[in-house]
């Protein structure tokens, strides 16, 4: 993160400082610790027969991880059956807003916040400039060009100051997959043109800041790149408005005629996609910044989901992918009831997962207390004694 980012919304008072060198993104600064985890403690029994980690003790966890769940926002009660069968508490809760449904403008939730925070997690929402009831790569009130030159002032300017108003660290990830085509933000469709999406995102950037929005935490996030995708560079809004980059990519094994592939397949690239390895294009675009996944699953169909859940949690995150600081499964089957994304697919893919996020690298439901903006890596934040 640049100091410009890093200095704005440090407000906790009397926690513990660490300052953490990563090998292979710009150190960050130290930063105020959180409140160790009550709720943590009182996990499923069955996960205590599960091993701490297998690739290696971590004191310190490096991994935010958390799930997109059936019935969330809304009804708590999902969140909490999700837990109990995964048998940990998550650090991250995903939810997803746009800014019109139902023919109306969708404003803060502030009880949705609020209910995740006193979970111990931190919200995670996609906030999309659309409305849901239309077509999606033709809606003319939403192009980019009229997001920049204003036409939404008055709803992003409200959104902004109730989130200020509400004060506490989130992750907002604004238009995410832009580089497709399936958004109306995308610059493919929608008659949109180049690099009105980033006119755009920083026009919105800039009336949160004015309002004193910083306690959000931006989150890029394209799509993994493949060969039809708008290039990421013409993309990025630059490292002054945007604190953690982001992909999203999903395993669909052999559902509607795609092939298998591995984790690395997905998030590194094959022929399939052109040849293109995300993850690298997103360390040479902005090597400053943490990356999270914001959106993965596996399908069943075409190989053992369980072996690459297995192989995700306990050798590619920890070995493979040190620059990835947060893991957000999509445990929803995406409107079509064919698919087989949730982790309760099979018992065997569920109990890979167990054993897998049981690791203590990956971190639990610790920041209920969390007072820092942007949200740094979880390896920074260290329980105070």
């Amino acid at each position: 993160m640049t100091l410009r980012a890093m200095g704005r919304g440090l407000r906790a008072v009397g926690l513990t400082v660490v300052c953490v060198i990563s090998t292979t993104i710009q150190p960050w600064l130290a930063a105020p610790s959180v409140a160790a985890p009550e709720a943590e403690q009182n996990l499923p029994a069955a996960v205590a027969d599960v091993p701490a980690d297998v690739v290696g003790a971590t004191p310190t966890p490096l991994i935010y991880w958390g799930a997109f769940v059936v019935g969330w926002p809304g009804d708590v009660t999902s969140l909490d059956t999700f837990e109990r069968a995964v048998g940990r508490h998550m650090s991250i809760v995903h939810w997803g807003q746009p800014w019109v449904k139902n023919g109306e403008v969708q404003p803060f939730q502030t009880p949705y916040y609020e209910a995740v925070r006193a979970r111990g997690s931190i919200p995670l929402v996609d906030w999309g400039s659309w409305d849901v009831c239309c077509k999606l790569d033709d809606q003319p009130d939403f192009r980019l060009s009229a997001i920049a030159n204003g036409a939404w002032d008055d709803y992003v300017t409200q959104w902004a100051q109730a989130a200020q108003a509400w004060g506490k660290p989130l992750f907002l990830r604004f238009d995410h997959e832009m580089n497709g085509w399936w958004y109306p933000w995308g610059e493919q469709v929608n008659t949109n043109q180049p690099g009105q999406f980033v006119a755009a995102w920083r026009h919105v950037h800039d009336i949160f800041v004015q309002q004193g929005a910083t306690n959000v935490t931006w989150v890029w996030c394209p799509n993994i790149v493949g060969p039809y995708s708008t290039p990421m560079p013409g993309l990025y809004p630059g490292d002054d408005y945007v604190d953690w980059t982001c992909m999203d990519g999903y395993n669909w094994g052999h559902d509607r005629g795609n092939d298998w592939q591995t984790f690395a397949e997905v998030f590194s690239g094959t022929l399939r996609y052109g040849g293109h390895d995300t993850y690298r294009e997103l360390l040479a675009l902005a090597p400053s910044k943490p990356i999270m996944i914001g959106e993965t699953a596996s399908s069943e169909n075409g190989g053992s989901k369980p072996d690459w859940i297995r192989d995700m949690l306990e050798l590619q995150l920890p070995i493979n992918y040190p620059a990835v600081k947060a893991l957000v499964w999509y445990d929803r089957d995406g409107g079509d009831p064919t698919m087989t994304w949730t982790l309760t697919s099979s018992q065997l893919a569920l109990r890979a997962f167990n054993a897998g996020i049981a690791s203590a690298r990956y971190a639990g439901n610790a920041y209920a207390t969390l007072e820092v903006s942007p949200i740094p890596p979880a390896e920074v934040l260290v329980p105070g004694p």
